[in-house]
C-alpha cells in the first residue's frame, strides 16, 4: 500500500514534527531545572516558612507549658 503523498512533503512534516518535539523537550527541561532550583526555592519560600514554624512554636509552647505548670 503505497501513499499519493510526495515525499518531500513527508520529509518536511517529519522535521517539523521533529522540531516542535525538540522545542517541547527544551521547554520541559527547563521548566523542570526551574523548579528543582534549591536556592531560588528556599529565597521564596524562606520568610513563610520561617513564620509558620515561629507561629508552631510558640503555640507548642504555650500548650507544653500548660501541662507543667499548676493553676
Amino acid at each position: 500500500m503505497t501513499s499519493n503523498i510526495p515525499y518531500e512533503l513527508l520529509e518536511e512534516r517529519a522535521a517539523k514534527q521533529r522540531r516542535e518535539i525538540h522545542n517541547r523537550v527544551v521547554e520541559l527541561r527547563t521548566t523542570v531545572a526551574d523548579r528543582l532550583d534549591v536556592k531560588k526555592t528556599a529565597r521564596e519560600y524562606l520568610l513563610p516558612s520561617a513564620g509558620v514554624a515561629a507561629a508552631v512554636g510558640l503555640l507548642l509552647g504555650y500548650g507544653l507549658t500548660g501541662i507543667f505548670t499548676e493553676e
